[in-house]
C-alpha cells in the first residue's frame, strides 16, 4: 500500500512539473486587427522591431498613471531606443466614441511612439489584459517575456533594466 501512494505522489509531482514546464513556454502576440492613428488596419501578430525587444503598453485617455508612465518613459525613450534598439507601441484601449482624442492627445504630449487604436477591445482581450495601465515586454522573437500592471514612480526603470537583460541574452522572471 505505501508503494502505490509513494508512485502515486511521484507521478502526480511529475505531471505538475510537467504543466509547470508548459507554462513556461513563451507565448506570441495574438493575430487581430487594430487600426493606426491615421486609420490603416494592421495585425498584431506581425508587430516586430527587426530582431530586438519591443514594449507593447496598453493605455486609455481617462487612466492617469497610464498617462504618467507613457509621459514618463517619453522623456527617456530617445536614450533608450539609441542604448537598446527598444520601440514601443503604445496600445489605446479608448472607445470608438473617444478615439478621435487620441491623436491630439499623443502628439500634445510630444510621445514619439507607434501608438495603435483597440477601439473594439479585441487585442486587449486577446492579451488577457483587465486593468490598465499593463505593459508588456515582447522579445527579439516576438515572445512575450514579462509583464506588468500598474505605475508608480520608478517603474520605468525596471522595464529598461528588464530590456538591457534581454539585449545581453540574460533569462528574465516572466510574468
Amino acid at each position: 500500500m505505501k508503494k502505490i501512494i509513494f508512485l502515486s505522489l511521484l507521478v502526480f509531482l511529475f505531471a505538475g512539473a510537467n504543466a509547470q514546464d508548459e507554462s513556461k513556454s513563451l507565448k506570441k502576440l495574438p493575430a487581430v486587427s487594430v487600426k493606426t492613428l491615421d486609420g490603416k488596419t494592421i495585425n498584431t501578430a506581425e508587430l516586430s522591431n527587426n530582431g530586438k525587444p519591443m514594449i507593447v503598453s496598453f493605455w486609455a485617455l481617462w487612466c492617469k498613471p497610464c498617462i504618467n508612465e507613457l509621459t514618463t518613459i517619453a522623456d527617456v525613450y530617445e536614450d533608450w531606443v539609441e542604448e537598446t534598439g527598444v520601440k514601443l507601441v503604445a496600445v489605446s484601449i479608448d472607445d470608438s466614441r473617444s478615439t478621435s482624442k487620441v491623436g491630439p492627445t499623443v502628439n500634445g504630449k510630444g510621445w514619439d511612439y507607434e501608438v495603435l487604436l483597440d477601439a473594439n477591445g479585441d487585442f486587449k482581450r486577446a492579451m488577457n489584459v483587465n486593468m490598465i495601465p499593463h505593459t508588456f515586454l515582447i522579445n527579439g522573437n516576438g515572445e512575450i517575456v514579462w509583464q506588468h500592471t500598474s505605475f508608480s514612480e520608478g517603474s520605468e526603470l525596471q522595464l529598461i533594466e528588464m530590456v538591457r537583460k534581454l539585449n545581453r541574452g540574460e533569462s528574465i522572471d516572466s510574468h
